[in-house]
C-alpha cells in the first residue's frame, strides 16, 4: 500500500465516535492534497457528530481548499456557533465571508475581540472595509495602528497598497517615514521603502531612497543592488551595469532578471542568453523562461519554436453560451471595482483590478463562469502536446487543476496591461465581459498581444495577436510575454486567472 493510500485508507476508516483519530486522519489527508475526499467524508458524518465544532472547522478548511468559500462559510459559521470563544474559528469565519463576498467587517471586529494582537485578523478587516467601499477609513485606521507597531513589516506594506487604490496620489511611505524617525537604523524599513516605490514603477523615488539608506546604514550590496535595479529601469544601463559588473552572482532565477534585462537593454544578447540559460536549482528558476523565450526568437534560435511556437500553446475559446447573460456579470463585476487607481506592482495601466480570489466568490454570475472557464482549461490542456520533461510547460501529470488567483480588470480611455508573465504560475488566461468599439483609425487597440516586451525591445513585435470579443477567452503559458494594445475610449473589462502548476509524482 502506497503513503496515499494508506492516508485514504485511515480517513474512511476512522471512525466519528473518536474525533481525535478522524481529525487527525483528515489533516494529514489535507496536507496531501486530498481535500475533495476530506470533504466528501467529513459531508458524510457531520450532522451526526454536529456537537463538535472541530468537525465543522475541518469540513470548512477542506470546502476553502476546494475554493468553494460559501460552503466554507456555512460550515465555519456552525463551529462558530459551537465555539463562539474559539479565535481560530472565529477568523476563519470571517476570511470566508469575504472571500465570498458577504459582509463581512462584522465578523471581522467579532474576530478582532477574541484575537487583540493578530495582524492577520486586522489586515483582514482592512480588507473588508475596501471591499465595502471603505478604503479611506481603512487606510486611516491601518496608519493608526503603524503608528502604535511601527515595526509590523506586513502592515507597512497593507497600507502603501491599499492607499494606492483608495486614495491616489498620497505618499506610499508616509508610515515608513513616521516608523523610519523611532528606527533610523533599521535595514527592514529601509528596504521595504525602497520597495514601495519599486511596486510603483517610481524607480526615480526609489533610488533616492538608496542614498538615504546609505547615510543612515553605510555601504551594503544589498543597497547597490537596488540601485543597479532602479537605474537600469530607469534607462541608464550603463551605469547599472557598472554596478552588477561589482555584485555577487545572482543566488537565484528572479535575481538573475535584472541583470539579463540590463544586458538586453545593452544590445549584449549573448551575454543576457548565457545568464538566462544558467541552472539555478529550482531557486525560481521559472522566471528565467520567459527571458529565454524572448531571446531565443530575437536570436532565431530553433529553441525558440520547441518552447512556444507551437500554435496550441495559445487556445481561443468562446464561452458566451455557458456564462448566461454577460451584462448581468459584466454589472456584478462593476460593483467589485472599488479602487479608484491601479494596483501596486501590476501591470494594470489606467484601470483597476479587484481584490481577492474572484472565482471563489458566491455569487451565481461568478459561480457560472468558473464552471465554464474550467471546463475551457480541461479542453485547453487535452490538446496540448505530448509531455516533455525538459519543457516547462508539457507536464507528465495534468489533473488537479486549481485556480492559484483570479481578479477582474476594469480599464477605462487609454488604459491597457503592459507586457509581463506571471512565471510563477502554468497556464494564465484573459476573459472578455466587455470590450471597447473598434477603433478604424488604429484596428488592433485594446488587443491581446504574445510576445513582445517593449520596454526592453520597443521594435521587437508581437508573433500573435488575439482580438477581444465579450465572451471568448484567451489560455496560455503563464511564461509567455503578452500585453495589451491600449485603446482610444470606452470600457475594457476582463476577468483574469492562473492555473497553478500541477504536482509531479
Amino acid at each position: 500500500m502506497t503513503n496515499h493510500q494508506a492516508v485514504l485508507a485511515a480517513l474512511q476508516t476512522a471512525s466519528p465516535t473518536t474525533p481525535v483519530e478522524l481529525l487527525r486522519a483528515a489533516q494529514e489527508a489535507l496536507n496531501q492534497g486530498f481535500a475533495a475526499e476530506v470533504e466528501a467524508r467529513l459531508s458524510a458524518i457531520v450532522e451526526t457528530v454536529s456537537g463538535d465544532a472541530r468537525i465543522w472547522q475541518f469540513l470548512g478548511l477542506a470546502r476553502r481548499e476546494l475554493q468553494d468559500s460559501a460552503g466554507a462559510h456555512t460550515a465555519f459559521t456552525r463551529a462558530a456557533a459551537l465555539a463562539p470563544q474559539d479565535p481560530l474559528i472565529a477568523h476563519s469565519q470571517a476570511r470566508t465571508a469575504l472571500e465570498a463576498g458577504f459582509p463581512a467587517i462584522t465578523l471581522f471586529n467579532r474576530a478582532r475581540q477574541l484575537a487583540p494582537g493578530d495582524g492577520s485578523v486586522a489586515l483582514g478587516r482592512f480588507a473588508a472595509l475596501f471591499a465595502e467601499g471603505q478604503g479611506e477609513l481603512a487606510c486611516s485606521q491601518l496608519a493608526h495602528l503603524l503608528s502604535q507597531s511601527p515595526g509590523w513589516i506586513e502592515g507597512h506594506v497593507a497600507y502603501a497598497r491599499f492607499l494606492a487604490q483608495a486614495s491616489p496620489g498620497q505618499p506610499l511611505d508616509g508610515t515608513l517615514r513616521a516608523a523610519l524617525v523611532q528606527h533610523p537604523a533599521a535595514g527592514g524599513l529601509w528596504r521595504l521603502v525602497m520597495q514601495v516605490w519599486m511596486e510603483a514603477r517610481d524607480y526615480q523615488r526609489a533610488l533616492g531612497t538608496v542614498a538615504e539608506a546609505r547615510k543612515a546604514l553605510g555601504e551594503n550590496p544589498e543597497l547597490d543592488r537596488i540601485e543597479a535595479i532602479c537605474r537600469t529601469e530607469l534607462g541608464q544601463a550603463d551605469a547599472a551595469q557598472a554596478l552588477f559588473d561589482h555584485l555577487p552572482f545572482p543566488d537565484g532565477g528572479e535575481a538573475a532578471c535584472w541583470p539579463i534585462r540590463n544586458y538586453i537593454r545593452l544590445g549584449r544578447y549573448e551575454e543576457a542568453l548565457l545568464l538566462a540559460e544558467q541552472s539555478f536549482a529550482g531557486k525560481q528558476e521559472a522566471a528565467l523562461w520567459p527571458y529565454r523565450a524572448l531571446l531565443w526568437r530575437l536570436l532565431k534560435d530553433p529553441r525558440w519554436d520547441w518552447l512556444e511556437g507551437d500554435i496550441s500553446m495559445i487556445g481561443s475559446f468562446d464561452i458566451s453560451s455557458e456564462i448566461g447573460p454577460i451584462s448581468d456579470l459584466a454589472e456584478v463585476l462593476r460593483g467589485l471595482h472599488a479602487a479608484k487607481a491601479q494596483p501596486l506592482d501590476q501591470s494594470v495601466r489606467g484601470g483597476t483590478q479587484t481584490d481577492g480570489n474572484l472565482l471563489a466568490r458566491a455569487e451565481p454570475e461568478i459561480r457560472r463562469l468558473r464552471a465554464a472557464v474550467l471546463e475551457a482549461v480541461n479542453s485547453y490542456v487535452a490538446q496540448l502536446p505530448p509531455p516533455d520533461s525538459t519543457h516547462p510547460m508539457l507536464l507528465a501529470h495534468r489533473g488537479d487543476l486549481r485556480v492559484a488567483g483570479s481578479w477582474s480588470v476594469r480599464l477605462t480611455d487609454k488604459g491597457f496591461h503592459t507586457d509581463h508573465v506571471h512565471w510563477q504560475g502554468w497556464i494564465s488566461s484573459a476573459c472578455y465581459i466587455v470590450v471597447p468599439e473598434p477603433d478604424p483609425v488604429t484596428p488592433e487597440s485594446g488587443w491581446l498581444t504574445f510576445g513582445e516586451c517593449l520596454d526592453l525591445l520597443p521594435d521587437f513585435r508581437a508573433f500573435r495577436t488575439i482580438e477581444p470579443k465579450p465572451g471568448t477567452m484567451a489560455l496560455f503559458p503563464s511564461i509567455m510575454w503578452h500585453g495589451t494594445r491600449p485603446f482610444g475610449s470606452g470600457e475594457r473589462m476582463t476577468v483574469a486567472f492562473d492555473i497553478a502548476r500541477p504536482a509531479q509524482p
